[in-house]
């Protein structure tokens, strides 16, 4: 946050604006929005992205994925069309199958979860918008799951040639970085 040549970029997941504010000290459930935005701009972030946005990119990614499932199966006849389709937002979800039942893994979704879709949207069409390396350009997610920092790392997420995502924080992390940082 305080290299003056890195251009740092924070999301949220909608969960965050919900529950930061206990860690301030709120009545749980306390939507936060404007005061966690005026936070994370106080603490040195460059932009702040709703994970929102990449939400819908991957419903509609996964929708047309499933539409051309369906299309293989019902007007091709392919037989070898893998269904039911499952959703890749879950990393937990993920590596349980993956772990459990690997035979399944190819019916999971390929798009990218919202985390990782908003960390290759940053990375591509944003850095070539406002002109910045994708190399000077970081990326750290808020979220309320600990298997996003496992989906950040997997060799997977790194197809723009960059890590879509370079740091995961939880909630608490990152109301402890508010607290210690006084805000």
């Amino acid at each position: 946050l305080r290299d003056p040549d890195k251009f740092v970029v924070v999301q949220t997941a909608p969960a965050i604006r919900a529950a930061l504010g206990e860690t301030q000290g709120l009545p749980p459930g306390t939507c936060v929005t404007k005061k966690m935005t005026t936070a994370l701009r106080s603490l040195g972030f460059d932009a702040i992205f709703d994970t929102n946005f990449s939400a819908d990119l991957t419903i509609m990614e996964e929708g047309t994925e499933l539409l051309n499932r369906l299309k293989k199966v019902i007007l091709d006849k392919d037989q070898n069309v893998k269904l039911p389709m499952t959703t890749s937002c879950s990393p937990g979800w993920v590596k349980f199958l993956e772990h459990y039942f690997p035979k399944l893994t190819d019916n999971v979704s390929t798009a990218k979860s919202p985390q990782q879709m908003m960390g290759a949207v940053v990375k591509t069409y944003y850095a070539k918008n406002k002109n910045i390396d994708p190399k000077n350009i970081v990326v750290v997610s808020i979220m309320p799951c600990t298997a996003k920092k496992f989906e950040a790392r997997r060799p997977e997420m790194f197809s723009s040639g960059f890590q879509d995502v370079d740091y995961v924080l939880t909630t608490r992390e990152l109301g402890k970085m508010l607290n210690k940082n006084g805000i």
